[in-house]
């Protein structure tokens, strides 16, 4: 029978070892990813500065970018994401000297992703700020009709704005691409049918004075 005794201690040495052979990687991932935290604490101030410095929450604000609150605000928003991006990135040699392959992969899928998170905000900014402006010149535009109709064609105009953004950031995000794209092409048809019609309802009355004055040339001949 084996010594109960000696197994024991073999064991017992064995994950002694290996915590102390573990315990340097520990630290030095430890030391990895504090510094990671650190730098990515300092670019998220330095992003909420920027934003500051250059007062794009009011200049957002001012062309009718919807306001988040607080802790939801678009600086802290980005901040955010800037901040998590730079930790993941400290997280890989993290993970990879602390031996854990599995996470480095997972690590890896979701810094891949990340981009596209700050990139659909980015969008979705712009193509609000866009919207707005095509509301303003719409309706600063619209001479010839009275100042109900006018505000109704600027809204719809800011609103398939809206539309279209919402659908390029949920195309960024990879959320739904094909259903993404069957609603971006209804949505084009949509438009185009109702510009054809209300240009063909609109234009009648010309189109009949042309057919009315072709009438009377040929009649004269």
């Amino acid at each position: 029978m084996p010594d109960i005794g000696l197994t024991l201690t073999a064991s017992f040495n064995s994950a002694f070892y290996g915590v102390v052979s573990f315990i340097p990687k520990f630290l030095a991932g430890a030391i990895i990813f504090l510094i990671g935290v650190i730098v990515a604490s300092i670019l998220k101030q330095v992003v909420l500065s920027l934003f500051k410095t250059l007062k794009l929450e009011e200049i957002l604000k001012r062309y009718g970018v919807p306001e988040a609150k607080d802790q939801f605000s678009w600086a802290n928003m980005l901040s955010e994401i800037v901040r998590w991006f730079v930790i993941i990135v400290f997280l890989i040699p993290t993970a990879d000297v602390w031996g854990l392959q599995r996470i480095i992969t997972v690590l890896n899928d979701f810094l891949n992703y990340l981009p596209n998170v700050f990139v659909a905000a980015v969008i979705a900014m712009v193509g609000f700020v866009l919207a707005r402006l095509s509301h303003d010149v719409v309706l600063a535009s619209a001479k010839g009709v009275d100042e109900q109709t006018a505000a109704a064609i600027a809204s719809v105009v800011r609103w398939a704005v809206n539309v279209f953004v919402l659908l390029a950031v949920l195309n960024q995000l990879g959320v739904a691409s094909d259903l993404i794209k069957i609603l971006f092409t209804g949505l084009v048809a949509m438009l185009a049918i109702a510009g054809g019609i209300a240009f063909g309802l609109g234009g009648q009355g010309a189109a009949k004075d042309v057919v009315e004055e072709v009438k009377k040339k040929f009649s004269r001949i």
